[in-house]
This record gives structure tokens, sequence and C-alpha cells, in this order.
């Protein structure tokens, strides 16, 4: 007679330490679990639920300055370390740990518009409208040894003096050159008391400039004529320039795919251009009520941050045209400027209310050491949230964000205004001769013209 045993191996349930939770083995044939899919449905449910519960995105705030914060700079070699100058002349560099202000740059005698830090992070550049820009040497070796000391700011390396006020500053990736705007936009060199090269197009004032961080010969300016420049330091002249309705206040280079840039607008939309074909937006990011002052990306690249004068901060996908995250506080006024941290986990904004304020880029993220099993189930929420997020009840509780009543009302009186055009222009189409009237979509519709 042949007896059939069942058996199995004592290490496979089996407990290492008696702290472990005890190990089950589930058959997931689907005929014998008829309510798994309700059963995930009902913890996408609860999961988008607890991320509102645990959404407090606000982590402290850092106070010092004395007038508004008008612009800040990462250390690319530090993750907690951040610049920020005021409209003062006053310039500080904050530990984000800490919260607290590590040292002074005392000099500007008027507002300090632009702030950049070399690749290496050994070189701070200041530029303002006292029509100087002025070098620092921020080396990890001379701040500690400044920590140590009673001193506690740092004397300027080199001052150099403009004939116009300077509005906007940034350093080249893994060089020695940096750009400043104003009049015109200036290339200069750590070493030279003089500019190395000048480009000038139109006669008004530059008001912003960025470096691309995948070729280091090209940059992006935007000036008060509502255009927006592309130069090429190895060339003489300008290479391309776009006119749009309305004026440029920041713009951000995506760094993992250098060829596209987001442009800030005074419209309250930022938009995502190709450097290759600027007729066309790629995308369009909306939500703003009025004018965005800043722009940065993230490190991943896959999402960046405005700062608005509506008093927000809003976070978006890089390819997504509403926000997925509005922060805001009751004290935060006018925000001038944001920033990723080196790391993509926080968020750092300055506003006119003289403050800087650290947040979490993921509102609900927590906090501390997280535990391996708390990191599985993290996972797993996350999971199911993705795998149910097209059905109405997880995505109705997961897009919905509380608003200021300002800003909700702001919101709705431009969507009747929106609906107004849409209606207006429907009825001119209807009532005319068919084709003469064509409609041209969102993406082209705010640019003018592009000059070569």
């Amino acid at each position: 007679m042949k007896v059939k045993v069942i058996s199995r191996s004592v290490d496979e349930f089996t407990r290492e330490r008696s702290q472990d939770l005890q190990r089950v083995f589930r058959n997931y044939d689907p005929n014998l679990r008829t309510q798994e899919k309700a059963v995930e449905y009902v913890r996408a449910l609860n999961a988008v639920k607890l991320d509102k519960i645990f959404a407090r995105p606000f982590i402290g705030a850092m106070d010092g300055h004395i007038d508004g914060v008008s612009c800040m700079a990462k250390n690319p070699t530090q993750l907690k370390w951040i610049f920020s100058g005021a409209m003062d002349g006053d310039i500080r560099l904050w530990d984000i740990a800490s919260r607290r202000t590590v040292c002074q740059f005392p000099g500007h005698q008027g507002a300090v518009r632009g702030l950049t830090v070399s690749t290496d992070g050994r070189m701070l550049v200041s530029c303002g409208t006292d029509c100087t820009v002025r070098l620092w040497n921020t080396s990890v070796d001379n701040l500690m040894e400044l920590g140590h000391s009673t001193k506690n700011s740092v004397e300027p390396a080199s001052v150099h003096v403009g004939k116009n006020a300077f509005l906007a500053v940034d350093h080249q990736w893994d060089g020695e050159l940096f750009a400043t705007a104003g009049a015109q936009v200036d290339i200069w060199n750590h070493n030279r008391s003089e500019p190395i090269n000048s480009f000038q197009w139109g006669t008004d004032s530059v008001i912003s400039v960025r470096f691309n961080p995948g070729e280091p010969n090209l940059l992006v300016a935007s000036a008060s004529d509502r255009g927006i420049m592309l130069y090429d330091l190895r060339m003489a002249t300008p290479v391309t320039k776009m006119i749009m309705m309305t004026k440029t206040n920041s713009i951000a280079w995506n760094p993992m795919e250098p060829i596209n840039f987001t442009a800030a607008n005074e419209d309250g939309n930022c938009y995502s251009y190709d450097a290759r074909k600027l007729d066309e937006a790629k995308c369009v990011h909306t939500d703003h009520v009025s004018a965005v002052m800043d722009i940065d990306y993230s490190p991943t690249g896959r999402e960046f941050v405005t700062g608005s004068y509506d008093r927000t901060v809003r976070l978006f996908h890089y390819n997504s045209g509403h926000s997925r995250e509005i922060y805001h506080t009751k004290r935060m006024q006018r925000v001038f400027c944001v920033k990723f941290s080196g790391d993509g986990s926080y968020v750092i904004s300055g506003s006119d209310d003289t403050n800087l304020r650290l947040w979490k880029a993921k509102a609900s993220e927590q906090l501390g050491v997280v535990l391996p099993r708390e990191r599985k189930k993290h996972e797993y929420h996350a999971a199911i949230k993705k795998r149910y997020m097209h059905l109405p009840e997880v995505k109705r509780i997961a897009r919905h964000r509380h608003l200021p009543k300002p800003i909700y009302k702001a919101a709705a009186l431009m969507r009747a205004m929106a609906d107004a055009r849409k209606r207006k222009q429907e009825r001119r189409k209807a009532h005319s001769a068919p084709g003469s009237i064509t409609t041209q979509p969102l993406r082209r519709r705010r640019i003018i013209k592009e000059v070569e």
C-alpha cells in the first residue's frame, strides 16, 4: 500500500526571531479569491484617505532677514546648505537641517537680485541693483573655520562694478564662466574684472538667464520685451528669439532632458518648450491665478516647483497640465523664489514676508527612520493607488485640495472668463464663412512670432 504524505520544510514557516510576523502562504488563484478586486479597491480607497490625513507638508520657517527674500541658490556639493538674498542687500547661508543661519555675506547696498554657486561649490556669485557683481569664497573649509570663530560674516573675494543694475546671474556647469542679466547679457570669468563677452538684442532689460546643464555653451534668457532668447557662447550673435504675449519672469532647464526648458510666465501659466522648436509649447501648465515668479526643476527632472504672486507654491509633473500639489499658509505672502533641495525630498520657498519656508516634496511622506516593514507598506499602498487611480472615487479624493478663499474665487472667475471667450469664439465661427476663422491651440496662441 502506497501512503501519500504532505510534507513541508521547517525553514519555510518558522520565524527567524520572535518579533517577526508569522509566515502565511496564500493561494492566489482567482477562482478561490473572488473578492480580491473588491478588497484591493477598498485598500486603495483607504490609502488615498490616509494620504490626506497625514498630509503635513510644512516643516518650518527660517527667519532672520529683515526684508523680502528675492533670490536663492543651492550649493551643488552640500545637501543641507542654501543661500538666500534679500531686498535690503543681505545674503545668508542657511543650514536646512537646523534651520539656522550659518553666516552672512554683507556688502550689497541695494536689493540682491541674483545668486548662483559654481559647480564645485567653491564660489558664490551675487549681483544686485547697486550695479555690482560680488564673488565670495564659499569652500567648505573656509565656512567651517568661520563657524568655529566669533566672526559671522564673510568678506567678498572680488567686486566688479558695472554700468547698469544687474537683475539675474547664473553659473556655467563645470566651467569658470558665469552670465549676468541686466541691460544686456554679460559673460564673465572668475579671474577677469571686465566681461569677456556681451550679447544684446533690442533695448529692453534682460530679467532672467540660465545656462544649459548638458551643453555648457548654450544659455537662455528672458527680457522685459516679452522675448525669450537663445545664446551660444561660440557665436558672436544670439541664435534665436521668441516673442510671447506676456513676459517671462524665470526659466529652468530640465536637468535630465537638457533640450527642454520651462518658462514661468506673467499670465499665470508655465510653458515647456523644446529648444529646437520654439514655435509651439510642448505643454502648458495652468492653475496659478497670478504671475508665476520663479521655477525650479527637481534633480530627477520628473517634476518642477513654481512660486507665484498669488501667495502659493505648486508642484507639477513635467508633462502634466495641472499641478499635483499646492502649498500655502496664512502668513506667507507673495512668493518670489523657490528651489528643490539637492536630493529632491524638500522644497524651499522665499517670500515677501522675509521668511524662507521648508516643505516636503511629498506632502504625506513619513519623516525620520522608516522601518523595512513600513517601507514595504508604503510601496504596496503606492502600487494599489496607481492601479485604481482611474476610478472616480479614488481620483476625486486624490485630486481634492483645500484652497484659500481668494484663490478659489479667482480660479472660478478665470474659468468663467475662459468659458465666455470660448463661447464667443464658437459663435463667431458659426456665423462666419467656413474656413475664414481658425482656432489656434493654447500651445501656439500665446506666441506672437519667432525671430531668427
